[in-house]
């Protein structure tokens, strides 16, 4: 349990058996009466947003949150596989937990995986990736106005703007966070 003394940005809560998180947080004290907590969270399952005042006599639940460091390994099906670094025991995904970044995963690359209450539901990948570009249009000659990008195509089908020098068969580097274009990475 956390009382409203511990409440800060970034803490997990668990509310009505889910977990969130607090994004913004601010301590109130009118002239008369007691002090207020207010915090703005965000669903760490669903990604929803919510609003919740807390005065100081509140108990706040802990989730059970806990995080593995894991390697992926392969897609099986509608399911990814991943090795725990430590004990190499397997745990699968399925996609529909993983989204976009599943365009993001890498064959050994290392990721961190967030369970809540032994499932997992949240996946944290390495913050860059190198990609090769498959099919993009060439740069128009002479358009030179500032930040003007082209759709691209990656090797594994996931779809990004791109500046115009990039051409087809490039490889560039992309923030997985985001999923957006970084950089151009020469490769000699």
């Amino acid at each position: 349990m956390f009382s409203t003394s511990d409440l800060r940005k970034g803490l997990k809560i668990e509310i009505d058996g889910q977990p969130w998180v607090i994004t913004e947080f601010e301590f109130c004290k009118p002239g008369k009466g007691t002090a207020l907590y207010r915090c703005k969270m965000k669903n760490m399952i669903t990604g929803g947003g919510s609003e919740k005042t807390y005065r100081p006599s509140d108990k706040i639940d802990k989730p059970d949150l806990s995080e593995s460091e894991t390697y992926y390994s392969y897609a099986d099906g509608d399911f990814f596989v991943f090795s725990d670094s430590e004990t190499y025991e397997e745990l699968r995904v399925h996609k529909e937990k993983m989204g976009d970044k599943a365009y993001f995963l890498l064959e050994e690359s290392m990721c961190k995986i967030l369970f809540f209450n032994g499932e997992p539901i949240d996946i944290e990948l390495p913050n860059f990736i190198e990609k090769q570009i498959i099919e993009t249009e060439p740069g128009a000659r002479g358009d030179t106005a500032t930040n003007v990008t082209k759709p691209a195509t990656l090797d594994n089908g996931y779809e990004l703007q791109v500046p115009l020098f990039i051409n087809q068969g490039d490889v560039i580097k992309i923030d997985t966070r985001t999923g957006d274009y970084v950089e151009r990475v020469n490769k000699a």
